[in-house]
């Protein structure tokens, strides 16, 4: 299966929220991000994010789409991640929508990981890329 990572920066800004939701640990945010390297791409979504009254317990979900060129195919595809912190031990798995790929992308399936390391963020995109019909 093809790999590609790089770098990338990201920018999240608090959305307005249901007032009745917002009191629940609950809150939305944008995300505008700017990959480089053989991703080279922007990625605009939103986030939903639950926590808990236990420290470092908490969730997010977001959708995120992503325009530009993967190894040289320009075209775009959807992101959804779903994170977890389970009392400080993260998971998260970020998957390509199915049949979201369009332009050079059409049939592109894959997933996404995300590293964090001082502050400096890095992608590594696993996926796979179906001959067109």
């Amino acid at each position: 299966m093809p790999r590609v990572s790089g770098p990338f920066e990201v920018t999240l800004k608090p959305l307005q929220m249901d007032d009745d939701l917002a009191s629940q640990l609950m809150a939305r945010m944008s995300i505008d991000k700017q990959y480089r390297g053989d991703l080279e791409a922007t990625g605009k979504g939103q986030m939903l994010t639950g926590g808990s009254s236990i420290r470092n317990s908490a969730a997010y979900v977001a959708i995120e789409r992503v325009t530009g060129t993967l190894k040289g195919k320009k075209g775009g595809f959807t992101l959804v991640h779903t994170g977890l912190m389970n009392r400080g031990s993260p998971s998260l798995v970020i998957t390509i929508v199915p049949d979201s790929g369009t332009d050079q992308l059409e049939g592109l399936k894959g997933t996404m990981t995300i590293n964090i390391e001082a502050g400096r963020h890095s992608y590594q995109l696993d996926y796979t890329l179906a001959d067109r019909v």
